[in-house]
């Protein structure tokens, strides 16, 4: 499983020309989820992203999470973090799970984190969206579990 997350003064996601999910400074985090993922990994995945310390302290040190400022977070399925790059010209998506698999591991993150955090949104799971963000520093990390 892997987590694309970047730091965001704020993201929004639309489908349709409508916004389904928005959230002021926090995370945008794009989720990847693999064939051999598991609902364990899933939960330790939630347990990072609320953890994973990326805003800065008042030293202007990267000590606080997006709990400890009660940032928001954007989750977005994102099957193509899961692809193959390492040869030819085309990604391979064989190791992306199958789209079933994929939603129930992804509906876990967010489950997890609703239960201990707000605010959270997200993104339709394999609709066409468009993601609108301001990335703040820019702050990027690619997290994995």
């Amino acid at each position: 499983m892997k987590a694309l997350i970047q730091r965001v003064s704020s993201a929004s996601v639309s489908v349709a020309g409508d916004v389904i999910g928005a959230v002021d400074q926090g995370l945008l985090v794009f989720v990847g989820i693999e064939k051999r993922d598991t609902v364990a990994q899933a939960e330790r995945m939630a347990a990072r992203l609320l953890s994973y310390r990326v805003f800065s302290d008042d030293a202007d040190k990267m000590n606080l999470s997006v709990s400890d400022v009660g940032g928001g977070l954007l989750l977005i399925s994102q099957f193509t973090l899961a692809a193959d790059t390492n040869t030819g010209k085309r990604a391979s998506f064989s190791s992306a799970a199958p789209p079933g698999e994929a939603e129930a591991l992804f509906n876990r993150v967010v489950d997890q984190i609703r239960q201990q955090h707000a605010p959270v949104a997200t993104g339709k799971f394999g609709a066409d969206m468009q993601v609108s963000l301001v990335n703040d520093g820019p702050v990027t990390f690619l997290l994995t579990v």
